[in-house]
């Protein structure tokens, strides 16, 4: 089964300089669901990653399923926080086929195995690519993998960088179905960057935005926004004509949507 991170989610207050920038920021993230950050570059949106990483310190607490992992006392460092990330960058292991890359996931980690390989393999469609290397791996394969590897490292929390932005638009198409999937079967917290509204909508729970080293918005219900807007799109179509419905469908049939 898929990692669950209990009840209690992850709650973050941190507050410091990184250079010559300042973060201040009040985080809090559900058990389970993905959280999307936005914001313009520059706001601190992977400064906020890396430091839930462990990767770069500033002062405050980190508390993820009621453990804590930073306090004014202690810092728990990088290589013994359960996190899973996955970067712009696949960063694959060159030298190791695609199952060696997988497996190097689950060597990392000294919990128990609770996620199981043959599980991971099927839910993102890596069956046919586990013998190859990752050198003749398509954009979208690669991160694909990079996301299996991430998951059997057995994390309580999984951190993601925007993971799509250096796709082309094949490989975007190719790899959403399976990060959809992976959603409805997650069970612990997902903190996901990105400049992609298109990609927010679908995939999010939830939304935050960041400017100037400060999530400056309330967390937005992105499922209960999408709600509002399916009924206000079936209360127009119901006011429709037949022939308008007609070029509306032909029109949506030209832009590539499948109404399947």
């Amino acid at each position: 089964m898929i990692p669950s991170c209990a009840e209690t989610g992850l709650e973050a207050r941190l507050r410091g300089r990184l250079g010559v920038f300042t973060l201040d920021v009040a985080l809090t993230l559900p058990p389970r669901g993905i959280t999307a950050l936005v914001g313009p570059s520059g706001a601190g949106k992977t400064s906020v990653l890396r430091c839930l990483a462990g990767l770069s310190r500033l002062p405050g607490a980190l508390v993820v399923d009621g453990e804590i992992w930073q306090d004014e006392r202690r810092f728990l460092p990088p290589h013994r926080r359960p996190i899973g990330m996955v970067f712009q960058d696949a960063s694959l292991l060159s030298h190791l086929s695609v199952t060696d890359n997988l497996r190097y996931g689950q060597r990392r980690t000294r919990a128990p195995l609770a996620t199981d390989f043959d599980e991971i393999v099927a839910l993102l469609g890596l069956e046919v690519l586990l013998g190859r290397s990752t050198t003749h791996l398509s954009g979208g394969e690669r991160q694909r993998v990079a996301l299996g590897r991430a998951l059997l490292s057995q994390p309580r929390l999984l951190l993601m960088d925007e993971p799509l932005s250096s796709l082309d638009a094949d490989s975007k198409a190719e790899i959403l179905p399976y990060l959809e999937r992976l959603h409805r079967t997650l069970a612990i917290p997902v903190l996901y960057v990105s400049h992609d509204a298109d990609e927010v909508r679908r995939l999010a729970d939830r939304r935050l935005e960041m400017r100037a080293g400060r999530i400056v918005t309330k967390a937005t219900d992105m499922r209960a926004t999408a709600d509002v807007q399916r009924a206000a799109a079936a209360r127009r179509l119901a006011g429709m004509d037949p022939a308008s419905l007609s070029r509306l469908a032909l029109a949506a049939l030209l832009a590539g949507l499948d109404p399947a």
